[in-house]
């Protein structure tokens, strides 16, 4: 189960090999998701029942915070609460 609190969150740091760090918005992570889950085959065991890859961002967005793209090959993204300046 997820914790609530992180669905508050609005922005995300993601990590990819050889691309650095960036922060993301949450919606931005979403389609960042989506963009990865796209190329991916097959799509992990447990996403493979939900009908569109944006159902499956999500998901993995509420309950995962890494996705194996090929052997040695992970991708990252983790919550992150940005306070305003002040």
């Amino acid at each position: 189960m997820s914790n609530p609190l992180l669905r508050e969150l609005d922005h995300y740091v993601v990590l990819e090999p050889g691309g650095g760090e960036r922060i993301l918005t949450a919606a931005e992570t979403l389609a960042w998701l989506e963009a990865r889950l796209a190329k991916l085959e097959p799509v992990p065991a447990d996403l493979v029942g939900l009908s569109s890859p944006g159902l499956q961002a999500q998901r993995l967005l509420e309950t995962a915070c890494e996705l194996e793209l090929a052997p040695g090959l992970t991708i990252q993204w983790f919550a992150v609460r940005i306070e305003p300046p002040g």
